[in-house]
């Protein structure tokens, strides 16, 4: 007997923790306070089965910046089954009801990380475009800085490196998590962690600072969980910082961060790959789309979607294979339908149909890429469930020409 409810913290904390055991979430007992800071969050749903539970769903509100608008999203954090409930559909439709919620309570967009491509895709999530990891000598950052004396940063200053987070830099495809108890849980989660950065003087605001946590201390590899500043110099700073270390800490591991191309700020970048090859601090960069992404709400995202290509204006057929998994147990369906489309300075989609315009098909799945710039229109008619006339899809191509989308925060 399976029963979809909300989480009750005195009944299923512990059964919870259990499934995070079993998932590798919690490996040391101070990890449940990170598990109870989540949990604290936003909503989390679970299905019981024979008066325990064993799969859970959570999820955080956050905001998506695309181009210069701030649109309320989803942060689909944590889903997990236990060991004795795998392969029964739980999963599934716990989160298709969780989103079916989200959706009532105004959010438009959905995210979340894959364990893996497929699962997430039958719920209607596309892939995000991708993120670039380096690992690279610190000594051979060309960053022509002489950092100051930056403050000493550990888990009691969670809530200034949190506000800090809110009010980075944000280029298009940002992500932020409202929450702060969602970066204490990382914080918790960091192995030896530790940060530094820079305060006002006048203040006492916490400015720009990086966290990071390694296994090794003494010569890293280090990784850098995130970095938040707000202009290009305190970029720099914080990169003169890990330059820095570079006399006791041999590798360090960085996302890119967003607007910039980290292969212009290293020397030799090949010889030094070369040299560290198969080494524990081989230089490398590696590259993964980890991340996916869904439009909720596709009225709601087209009103804060302003493009400055051509307009076009078209006729959309939307699918969405998220129906089969509501079973009726929302109003909500989905996106899937008919829609009178216009992207452009101002954008719209209004159900409908007019037979005078060209028609694309897509799942939301594909258009959510689309309307996130993840690939344009022609590419995405090659390798994923859209179509359309070329002479659309080449307008499409023209109108909706965005900066690759990242995330800048992981989750």
């Amino acid at each position: 007997m399976t029963d979809f409810r909300r989480y009750d913290e005195k009944k299923d904390k512990d059964a919870v923790a259990r499934i995070w055991r079993e998932a590798g979430w919690i490996e040391k007992k101070e990890h449940e306070e990170a598990m109870t800071a989540v949990l604290e969050t936003g909503r989390t749903l679970i299905a019981e089965v024979n008066g325990e539970a064993e799969c859970m769903v959570n999820t955080c509100p956050g905001v998506l910046r695309h181009l210069e608008e701030d649109i309320p999203v989803s942060i689909v954090g944590g889903v997990t089954t236990s060991r004795i409930a795998r392969k029964q559909g739980l999963a599934s439709r716990l989160t298709a009801r969780t989103l079916a919620e989200e959706t009532a309570d105004g959010l438009k967009v959905a995210l979340l990380g894959i364990f893996d491509q497929g699962f997430y895709n039958q719920l209607g999530f596309g892939n995000g475009a991708y993120e670039h990891w380096y690992t690279f000598d610190p000594a051979d950052l060309k960053i022509d800085v002489n950092p100051r004396i930056p403050e000493r940063l550990t888990a009691d200053d969670w809530e200034a490196m949190h506000s800090n987070r809110m009010a980075r830099m944000q280029r298009h495809g940002a992500c932020s998590i409202i929450a702060p108890q969602m970066t204490k849980a990382e914080i918790i989660w960091s192995e030896n962690g530790f940060g530094l950065g820079y305060c006002d003087k006048e203040t006492g605001e916490l400015t720009h600072h990086f966290w990071a946590r390694t296994k090794a201390i003494e010569h890293g590899p280090y990784t850098v969980s995130w970095m938040a500043y707000r202009t290009k110099e305190q970029l720099f700073e914080l990169l003169g910082l890990l330059k820095n270390l570079a006399d006791q800490v041999n590798s360090i591991e960085l996302c890119e961060p967003p607007g910039i191309q980290m292969q212009d700020t290293l020397d030799h970048p090949f010889r030094s790959r070369r040299i560290t090859e198969s080494s524990k601090h081989e230089n490398t960069i590696f590259s993964a789309a980890y991340w996916q992404a869904r439009i909720l709400d596709l009225p709601g995202c087209l009103e804060q979607t302003h493009l400055d290509g051509r307009a076009a204006r078209f006729n959309l057929v939307l699918t969405d294979p998220i129906e089969r998994f509501l079973n009726g147990v929302s109003d909500w369906r989905g996106v899937a339908g008919e829609y009178v489309v216009q992207l452009g300075e101002e954008s719209s989609a209004v159900p409908g149909r007019e037979e005078a315009l060209p028609t694309l098909n897509a799942s939301v799945n594909a258009f959510t890429r689309l309307w996130l710039g993840v690939r344009p229109a022609s590419v995405l008619s090659w390798s994923d469930d859209l179509s359309g006339p070329p002479e659309l899809l080449a307008r499409l191509d023209q109108t909706v020409c965005l900066p690759s989308p990242q995330v800048d925060w992981d989750f």
